[in-house]
């Protein structure tokens, strides 16, 4: 997560908008995993004879360079199934807790993604945004997942290559450019066996479920205390599962469900996309300046469409090199569904694009896709494939399939259906094979977990939050009804209260409270 975009402070799920991006996706790795009835048999102390001296390694704290944090390196094997095998070096990060009151352990966060940072969550903005009652009483904690940022990175691509694999236009309109845009799919996949091939394997949600019980037990807490966010909600179900009595108190925030298969996943958050929107232009049509027209949502909607077309024709000038196109044009709307606080952005880049001004928009798309003002990008996309395409098998398999699918996925979302169709074949070039299936998660003895939701919640619908409550044996589903991606830490204090008092108290809200 980067919080120098303030429509993305709490959390980053990516959804299906863009090339790479083929939704946050669940399953579970089966490679060198615990099953979850193993892992529930075993008590909170008990730990494997082959992973013993990973759990028993000593932690030296340094000064990070940012006031206040310390960090250090964790190492952890690369395949759990071979312990004795090749390592990997994890970072972690921690700011202490601050007192008054008694300390209650480590708070581990994690923004989601997945491909997001903790530690630039953690830094950025969990250790120092979050209720000063909730950082007084515990240490916040973040550890990078394996293959994200600060934890040995997959990398695929250079600047100028994501640039142009950025710019592929998602929504072919004929034989030759349904191949160009396997073609980038296919060369994606390729640099990241190439840079990367050798932690491809062992970045899934289940392994990283792993890294967190052993910090967990490093920190010398005996259960463990998580508020995740959009994947990782997803990520924090998993360690429920596999360690249901070492489950403290698990906050999931903007929730996934991980019943579901990758293409009813891409076409559910096609169709929290569209909601988003529709929100959006009800908004917009009501103010003077509106450049998606003042007379109805609907128009607004054909509007849009009108742009995308015209910029897929002949992209226009943003003041640099690169010109914005339909996709990036795309992406741009699509970053600023996640916060109704980006909708007065959004508003003038798509005024300005209308004039012939795309620089707007591009800046929203960079900072979606994190690209630095000097042409690099943060490996949060090379992540979220990574993980994504481990954790689940592909949404598609052939071009073929897609085009079957089109008229679904333009029946969710008249918008955005075609280009999230075609972003969802990323994952059937993948080098290796997935590892996860759709399952539900019950985690059978688990402490209460509290699953939240959003009504109008653009990248993690808000029926998925129904459906993990409901699956989770000890889930209990506090909603949040209005607009954006995720509640906590969002204006509501209906909301930060419930979550408060679980985190300092252990009390749960009552199931299905609902705040506004």
């Amino acid at each position: 997560m980067d919080t120098r975009r303030p429509f993305r402070t709490l959390a980053l799920a990516l959804g299906t908008a863009g090339l790479l991006i083929s939704g946050c996706s669940s399953g579970s790795s089966t490679s060198g995993a615990s099953s979850p009835a193993q892992a529930a048999s075993a008590s909170p102390s008990a730990v494997p004879t082959a992973l013993k001296s990973f759990y028993g390694q000593h932690l030296s704290w340094r000064d990070c360079g940012v006031s206040g944090f310390q960090c250090t390196t964790m190492k952890a094997p690369l395949d759990y199934a071979k312990p004795d095998g090749d390592e990997i070096k994890l970072a972690v990060s921690r700011k202490k807790a601050t007192g008054p009151g008694k300390r209650i352990g480590s708070l581990l966060v994690n923004p989601g993604g997945p491909g997001g940072s903790a530690i630039g969550y953690l830094q950025g903005y969990a250790a120092i945004g979050y209720p000063a009652q909730v950082r007084a009483r515990y240490d916040m904690v973040a550890i990078d997942p394996r293959g994200v940022a600060r934890s040995e990175p997959v990398e695929c691509l250079t600047g100028s290559q994501m640039d142009a694999y950025t710019q592929v236009d998602q929504t072919p309109d004929d034989a030759v450019e349904v191949t160009k845009l396997s073609g980038a799919f296919k060369k994606f996949a390729t640099g990241c066996e190439q840079r990367s091939g050798e932690i491809l394997p062992h970045v899934s949600t289940v392994d990283t479920a792993r890294d967190m019980d052993m910090l967990r037990a490093l920190l010398g807490d005996e259960q463990l205390h998580y508020v995740g966010a959009s994947y990782g909600t997803f990520l924090g179900a998993t360690y429920a599962e596999l360690f249901p009595g070492r489950v403290g108190r698990l906050v999931l925030d903007g929730a996934m469900d991980p019943s579901l298969a990758s293409v009813d996943m891409n076409r559910d958050q096609t169709a929290g996309f569209e909601t988003a929107f529709q929100s959006f232009a009800q908004d917009c049509v009501k103010k003077a300046d509106c450049p998606l027209g003042t007379t109805s949502a609907a128009d607004a909607a054909t509007n849009l469409k009108k742009l995308f077309s015209d910029l897929d024709a002949k992209p226009i000038p943003t003041g640099e090199s690169r010109k914005l196109g339909e996709s990036l044009a795309t992406t741009g709307v699509i970053a600023a569904m996640y916060d109704e606080t980006a909708w007065p952005q959004l508003r003038e880049a798509l005024t300005a694009a209308r004039a012939g001004d795309g620089s707007g928009l591009l800046a929203l798309a960079d900072s979606y896709y994190e690209r630095e003002p000097n042409g690099t990008y943060a490996n949060l996309m090379y992540a979220n494939a990574a993980v994504n395409c481990l954790d689940l098998p592909p949404a598609f398999a052939t071009s073929q399939a897609v085009t079957q699918a089109l008229p679904t996925f333009e029946k969710a979302s008249p918008v955005f259906g075609k280009g999230f169709a075609w972003a969802s074949l990323n994952c059937a070039y993948w080098p290796v094979p997935a590892t996860g299936t759709p399952h539900r998660i019950k985690a059978e003895g688990a402490a209460p977990i509290v699953v939240v939701g959003t009504t109008r919640d653009p990248a993690t619908p808000y029926k998925w939050a129904q459906s993990l409550a409901g699956q989770l044996s000890s889930g209990t589903l506090l909603t949040y009804e209005g607009d954006g991606h995720t509640a906590y830490g969002r204006g509501s204090d209906c909301i930060d209260t419930a979550i408060n008092t679980y985190l300092l108290e252990g009390t749960p809200p009552a199931d299905g409270k609902k705040c506004s």
